[in-house]
């Protein structure tokens, strides 16, 4: 709290420095409203829809970064291009600040590295990972003269921290495979399972959805809206029926259809609510009582949108139920995308999926040297 109230200040004398007025002329140079968000201008406005990508100056193509160019040319361009401009908001936020870090050719010193910090946490990387990689960066302080050699030993921890909390991807061995998607209303609970089937589907799976959400309103229309899009089987029953039904018709199911896999929604009620919670796990022990070891994951939907509150969100949900992999979505919303770097180092969860977008493939399998690429 204290570092936050800090910043706020340095922020704010900044800001009245630049709206001071002329001691010559009594004019002000240039209005400034103190936000975090940075004024649109004709030097920085952004034409989304017109912006050319391909266009930035490349990446130094040395250790690292050689591997990060050929990470983001390994998967399809479209998405890469996709979290890029997702990415766009988190980019400039650091990018701009760093740069700004050496003007009048600065050398690092440990006040240089206080303000890094600070932008780092404004990223929403959190305090703990930023104080970690600054840390790092302290230690090649010597190698560093510039504001490239920062973001390039920044790359290089960042992408440290992001292998390190990697697991392999879970072999689907069982049929029917069972996934229970849990999460808070509002993150994208509905949208992501609906982008789940679609890509199931498309690799030649028999997908079957359970709405197995019967409390919140039009929560069943919205997944059947999405199981049509995807081409695949929902079973339902009406509104405010027993979620743990929902889910055991659906397992019954998919067994006796031949399914290879059942998703299963579930309420999303604030988090902090202890009906929820039992309820989540009578929807779990149902499933596993009805086929033995399933669900063979427990995916949690957080938005990132929410910063650091998503982490509070992730620890209570792994607390009652062993959440298995997170999916982060909204990716493309917010200038607070260093969340992913905080996720993956605070929470023993892989990030399995994020969501830079509405449309089925802005959902992809998260992979560190591409986020990584699209970040810088």
């Amino acid at each position: 709290f204290i570092m936050a109230l800090n910043w706020f200040k340095k922020k704010k004398n900044k800001a009245e420095e630049k709206t001071r007025p002329d001691q010559k002329t009594g004019e002000v140079s240039q209005s400034f409203e103190f936000d975090d968000v940075q004024a649109e201008t004709p030097e920085n406005k952004t034409d989304i829809k017109h912006e050319e990508f391909e266009s930035e100056t490349p990446i130094p193509p040395d250790s690292i970064d050689e591997e990060v160019d050929r990470g983001a040319s390994e998967k399809p361009t479209g998405f890469f291009k996709r979290l890029k401009n997702g990415l766009s908001k988190t980019r400039k936020l650091l990018t701009t600040d760093i740069n700004d870090l050496f003007a009048g050719k600065r050398k690092i010193d440990d006040e240089l590295l206080d303000e890094l910090e600070e932008i780092l946490i404004t990223s929403d990387i959190g305090v703990q990972t930023a104080t970690d990689l600054i840390r790092g960066i302290s230690l090649k302080s010597s190698e560093i003269s510039g504001p490239d050699q920062l973001k390039k030993v920044l790359r290089e921890k960042i992408l440290e921290l992001l292998n390190a909390a990697m697991k392999p991807p879970q072999a689907i061995v069982n049929k029917p495979h069972v996934i229970m998607v849990i999460g808070v209303n509002g993150t994208g609970k509905t949208t992501t399972i609906g982008k789940l089937a679609a890509r199931f589907s498309a690799s030649g799976k028999k997908v079957i959805i359970a709405a197995a959400d019967t409390f919140r309103a039009a929560a069943i229309e919205q997944l059947g809206i999405w199981a049509d899009r995807a081409g695949v089987e929902i079973i339902k029953h009406r509104e405010m029926s027993d979620p743990a039904a929902v889910a055991y018709d659906s397992i019954e199911a998919a067994v006796a259809r031949d399914a290879d896999i059942v998703l299963v929604d579930t309420a999303g009620r604030l988090h902090t609510k202890k009906n929820l919670m039992e309820e989540l796990k009578k929807i779990k022990r149902t499933i596993s009582n009805k086929l033995a070891g399933a669900p063979h994951e427990v995916l949690l939907i957080l938005d990132a949108t929410t910063g650091q509150n998503a982490l509070s969100q992730a620890s209570l949900f792994n607390d009652a139920l062993d959440v298995t992999g997170i999916a982060l979505t909204k990716l493309d919303g917010t200038a607070k995308g260093g969340i992913v770097v905080s996720i993956c180092k605070t929470l023993e969860i892989p990030l399995t999926y994020i969501g830079v977008g509405e449309k089925i493939e802005d959902l992809q399998e998260f992979d560190p040297i591409q986020f990584v690429a699209a970040l810088f």
